[in-house]
């Protein structure tokens, strides 16, 4: 019996670290987890190990924090109504791709921010950065404000802090941009996630009317003038608005 409870306070334990994980808005440390879940910092090491091994949490960087792992990933590629959103959006990609030039992906709202499932490579060489695996904020992200706007996703509490100036997000002029993106379809982002870099994103909707996932366009400012960043929301709106989710 005593190795049973044992067994079964690992697992709580466990089941604690990769919620956190998961509910993270940035990825956190081995410390940080150690100390919100007041365990020491070698049974969390181990406990996390034990997670990173089945595939539930990855490391990132050098820095070594943790995100969600790839069978998550794989379960967030599932989660969209009608099918694998990877294959019902492969076709728009593929259009998206060959009509900018430009990095084209699909991504889904995650419990930490947008995942990103799929993507094209951009045909350039600067703008070719994989977003695969890589969670972003919802509210510095074009397809993350797509997620806002129509109700995916929820903003955080607490201060928003821009990624590329690290000022705080005025919270009254984002939301009549969450606004402005319902009237429209699409969002758009200029250096608000990393300098040099925007993108626009719109809507992939399933039989109900519901935003399961967003397809985005992204490339670096000096190639796309502000009129050709006009020109793109409708275009990626229209290939989003073609994906076959069915009913």
């Amino acid at each position: 019996m005593a190795v049973e409870a044992t067994g079964s306070q690992a697992v709580d334990r466990a089941a604690e670290l990769l919620v956190r994980i998961m509910e993270s808005e940035q990825p956190p440390s081995v410390g940080e987890l150690a100390t919100a879940a007041k365990l020491p910092k070698s049974t969390t090491s181990r406990l996390l190990r034990a997670l990173e091994t089945r595939g539930l949490v990855q490391r990132d960087g050098a820095r070594g924090s943790l995100r969600p792992g790839s069978v998550l990933l794989r379960y967030a590629r599932r989660a969209g109504r009608g099918g694998d959103l990877v294959e019902l959006t492969a076709a728009a990609l593929d259009e998206l791709a060959e009509l900018t030039g430009e990095t084209v992906n699909v991504a889904v709202a995650g419990p930490a921010g947008v995942e990103h499932l799929a993507q094209r490579d951009s045909r350039f060489f600067l703008g070719s950065a994989n977003w695969i695996g890589r969670p972003v904020p919802f509210y510095a992200a074009a397809n993350g404000k797509v997620f806002l706007a129509f109700g995916t996703a929820k903003l955080p509490r607490g201060a928003l802090t821009q990624l590329t100036e690290h000022t705080v997000v005025d919270r009254a002029a984002l939301e009549a941009e969450l606004a402005a993106v319902r009237e429209r379809g699409w969002a758009t982002t200029v250096e608000e996630l990393e300098p040099g870099l925007l993108a626009v994103a719109a809507p992939v909707r399933d039989g109900h009317g519901d935003v399961i996932a967003a397809l985005s366009v992204s490339a670096p400012v000096v190639r796309v003038p502000p009129d050709r960043l006009a020109s793109l929301g409708p275009l990626v709106a229209a290939a989003a608005s073609r994906v076959p989710t069915g009913a």
